[in-house]
């Protein structure tokens, strides 16, 4: 294994992690989901999950099984309590629900053996996501033996393809699932307490897409009343949705992106414009600094090649890190109140930057505006000398999105998390 990084590290401000929640929750009006899922979007699923439930959060939701799990643990850990058992069961921020939408594909005997990951998800009180009959005949297998071992009815969201093309069932293939999941539940086994889709293009508030999910996810509904369920919990907005869609806002709301105080299209509304503020901080210290020639190319390949003499600074944070390749010559770095960028490739392990010229149009020697020590930002919250770049920034230069740039980090920079706030 690869020991933590020391030179670099990844600031968490959880106070504005909790003005964000607060910002949102007011917005959406409803129960939120607090999703956390690929390690709260790279930020540290420990700290902000528990930041989120002291927030009002009342449902935490990641993809992976293996990750819910984990979560469990470290919520149990805390001392936080599981929700009471039934369909009719209230989650409050003490005892919130968790949902995983993603589970290994299994036949129903491997399900119903002692152990399946299916079985550990019933035991740690998961909702859990199907989309399709054999997701359904699994699951039901699963369940049918945690209650023979004593354990309560799994809760289970059917979800509805209505427009992703991702998963969920299509239109011709809900009635059958909704009929499996109607017998399933009438055998005792498992309760049918949610219905939920996602929206493909919330973030294009004008184009009509969302409008056309709704419809869909309406005709959902139908099919599923006419098998005899009802879902108490229907959901289908994102952070877009919930920000620029209210009528898909429904019984609960999954907020990601917003939390972290990112915009989910910055076209639309930035992140100051929402209320919001970037809760992740990527620093490092300038490990040294030189002087170089005109001409002198920088990094593989010579791609960059100094203009005039110039001071360049090293920055030990590379492509491993996450720092994306694509940054070449573009990324925005602060140091102090400088405002510089990238020069030359992206290292494995480092990057360099431009600390400007070492000589003055008369040819006369200018100090190197930086030192060993100086601590490098590459993203984080905008401050008033206006130096510090954002992961937007960073994801338009790239041409990726600011959700890749903090989500890639890699798990051995260090996540610091700091408050001034209680959030327990």
């Amino acid at each position: 294994m690869r020991p933590p990084a020391t030179t670099s590290r990844a600031v968490i401000d959880l106070d504005a992690l909790a003005r964000n929640a607060r910002v949102l929750a007011e917005a959406a009006g409803t129960p939120w989901m607090a999703v956390v899922k690929a390690d709260a979007y790279g930020h540290g699923i420990g700290p902000v999950s528990l930041t989120c439930l002291a927030a009002g959060a009342t449902w935490l939701g990641v993809a992976q099984l293996a990750e819910a799990l984990h979560l469990r643990g470290l919520l149990d850990q805390a001392g936080v309590a599981r929700p009471e058992p039934g369909p009719d069961a209230v989650p409050t921020p003490r005892a919130p629900r968790l949902m995983c939408w993603l589970a290994p594909v299994l036949t129903p005997q491997e399900a119903a053996a002692p152990g399946s990951p299916l079985r550990q998800a019933l035991e740690a009180d998961l909702d859990l996501s199907v989309s399709t009959t054999a997701q359904l005949e699994a699951l039901a297998a699963a369940c049918a033996a945690h209650v023979r071992a004593g354990g309560a009815p799994g809760r289970v969201h059917l979800k509805a393809d209505t427009g992703m093309s991702r998963a969920g069932a299509v239109p011709e293939d809900l009635p059958a699932l909704a009929a499996a999941a109607r017998g399933a539940e009438d055998s005792g086994v498992l309760d049918v307490v949610g219905l939920w889709s996602h929206l493909s293009r919330a973030d294009e508030p004008t184009c009509g897409s969302t409008e056309e999910h709704l419809e869909r996810f309406a005709r959902a509904e139908a099919v599923v009343a006419r098998a005899g369920l009802r879902p108490r919990v229907r959901h289908l907005a994102a952070t877009g949705g919930l920000l620029w869609h209210p009528a898909a806002r429904l019984d609960l709301v999954r907020v990601g992106i917003g939390l972290y105080g990112l915009s989910p299209e910055p076209a639309v509304a930035t992140s100051a414009e929402l209320g919001l503020t970037p809760v992740m901080r990527l620093e490092a210290p300038v490990t040294m600094t030189k002087r170089v020639p005109a001409g002198t190319p920088v990094s593989y390949g010579g791609t960059w090649r100094a203009p005039t003499d110039r001071w360049l600074g090293l920055v030990p944070l590379g492509y491993s890190d996450g720092v994306p390749r694509h940054a070449a010559s573009a990324g925005p770095v602060a140091v102090g109140t400088l405002r510089t960028t990238v020069v030359g490739k992206v290292c494995m392990d480092q990057l360099i930057i431009d600390l400007g010229p070492a000589v003055d149009d008369d040819g006369q020697d200018l100090p190197c505006p930086a030192r060993a020590g100086d601590t490098a930002v590459l993203w984080g919250a905008p401050e008033a000398t206006g130096s510090v770049p954002t992961a937007d920034e960073w994801a338009a230069v790239c041409g990726t999105i600011s959700y890749e740039i903090v989500t890639r980090l890699g798990p051995h920079v260090p996540r610091v998390t700091v408050s001034q706030e209680e959030h327990r």
